[in-house]
């Protein structure tokens, strides 16, 4: 597991989604939290929570990835901006990839949250993970 607590975040989801698992477990970060409600709100999760293990002194976040038809949401994601390489862009650059399939979640002065809603307030900022 890397140190990197939302990059972890990203790549479980992706390789549950591939290898057809229904959850995924991570370490509690605030950051992971705010996305994944993010995801939760925009259909690419179905539930988010909060738990603490018997016998842990850390919290830990469940995700169910959501599926449509027996086929999973979410079929690809990566992080963008790295601990040793971030990337900025302003609110005219904030389109993803994918068209409108795709979702960026971004750090933005205001708190975290997706490209669209980033577009309607006029807020760039850190570009943290895109979501196919």
């Amino acid at each position: 597991m890397s140190t990197d607590r939302l990059s972890n975040m990203v790549s479980s989801i992706k390789n549950a989604s591939m290898a057809k698992k229904k959850y995924v477990e991570i370490p509690y970060s605030i950051e992971c939290e705010k996305v994944a409600h993010i995801l939760k709100k925009r259909g690419f999760l179905s539930e988010v929570k909060l738990f603490k293990p018997e016998k842990s002194h850390e919290k830990m976040i469940h995700l169910d990835l959501s599926e449509v038809d027996d086929v999973y949401v979410v079929t690809d994601a990566r992080r963008v901006s790295k601990p040793g390489r971030r990337i900025y862009k302003g609110y005219k650059e904030l389109k993803p990839s994918w068209g409108r399939f795709g979702l960026l979640i971004v750090s933005t002065p205001k708190g975290i949250m997706d490209s669209v809603e980033a577009r309607k307030k006029k807020l760039g900022g850190e570009v943290l993970c895109e979501i196919f």
